[in-house]
């Protein structure tokens, strides 16, 4: 089964085709980080009109790339949230047009489900029932997934998300956009000596918090400025990441423990950090617990990740849509 993946959430305009959930065919993605880095963020209107701009040329070249024809696709799906408004918009038409005209099925697709498929992408064995730590811009959480389409929320942020903290962090030691990546390379440079505000890990809590983080670094930064004093800005990262990934690393640990669950799947933009994997790695090989990780390519957005998501709903019989009912959303409760 041939699947048409459409992924336009935030600033990548991507399109894919997946067959059987698990192969990919062709995953294009045209980014808007270049352009968006002009101004330390996304902009959302700017996001929109580059998805307008690109999202007919990035279709045509995910068809000849996976050798195949419209005719050939047996559904279409689409990411209708969460993400931006308007550039959800772009995709969520693009999709309901082409199922419109071509009368092929049409999948809603949950952008987090999307995340965690990314896995079945990269590793062909995998199969539910597993505990998934999901760590993106927008979302951090802990979800059992019983079976490919059904899932339960086991712990969420209270506040910011783990992506966001690595944004804002970023903004503040000067950095460009993307936040996460640049945090990353200047922490390489640094020593974790500096202590914010290392939370004590209760082992039956498995919600999140990072705004009492990002709070601490920004008021160190500021403290610091008014002193007049020299920061050292690889250390202030290395210090960051080193507390925002323990939180998620032993959470997720513990939580399949608790669980009795030996497998563990990351998902989400920040799974790409090597500090968290290799802090995966230790904790998890300690407990006798597998850790799977997404491909670097497919731990960004894309449309591959969509796809294999849609044929799993499809298979399942759910959220197989209306071309004609389907309205993007900007928030979905996980």
């Amino acid at each position: 089964m041939l699947v048409l993946g459409i992924e336009s959430s935030c600033d990548e305009t991507s399109v894919s085709v997946v067959r059987d959930g698990r192969e990919i065919l062709s995953n294009v993605i045209s980014s808007q980080i270049d352009i968006h880095k002009l101004y330390g963020g996304v902009v959302p209107e700017i996001a929109s009109r580059n998805h307008v701009k690109n999202i007919i040329g990035v279709y045509e070249e995910a068809l000849k790339e996976a050798r195949v024809t419209i005719d050939d696709i047996n559904a279409i799906a689409v990411t209708y949230g969460a993400g931006l408004l308007g550039a959800l918009i772009v995709g969520v038409n693009f999709a309901k047009t082409l199922s419109f005209i071509t009368g092929k099925p049409l999948i809603a697709v949950n952008h987090i489900e999307g995340h965690i498929a990314g896995n079945y992408l990269t590793y062909k064995q995998l199969e539910p029932p597993f505990v998934c730590l999901i760590v993106s811009g927008g979302h951090t959480a802990l979800v059992k997934m019983e079976d490919y389409v059904t899932r339960k929320l086991i712990g969420t942020t209270l506040d910011d998300a783990i992506g966001e903290a690595f944004d804002k962090v970023a903004r503040e030691c000067g950095l460009n956009y993307p936040g996460g990546p640049n945090v990353q390379k200047m922490a390489q440079m640094g020593e974790a000596k500096i202590h914010f505000i290392k939370a004590p890990q209760k082992k039956n809590d498995f919600n999140f918090s990072y705004s009492g983080l990002k709070t601490a670094v920004i008021n160190y930064l500021h403290n610091a400025k008014q002193r007049g004093e020299k920061v050292n800005i690889s250390d202030v990262c290395a210090s960051f990441q080193e507390e925002a990934t323990d939180q998620v690393a032993i959470k997720a640990v513990n939580a399949c423990l608790k669980s009795g669950l030996k497998k563990l799947v990351i998902s989400g933009g920040v799974s790409a950090n090597l500090c968290l994997r290799n802090k995966l790695d230790r904790l998890a090989k300690e407990k006798g617990i597998e850790v799977f990780y997404p491909e670097l390519k497919l731990c960004t957005d894309n449309a591959a990740m969509i796809a294999s998501a849609g044929y799993y709903n499809y298979l399942a019989k759910k959220n197989v849509v209306d071309p004609k009912e389907l309205k993007p959303t900007s928030v979905i409760p996980l």
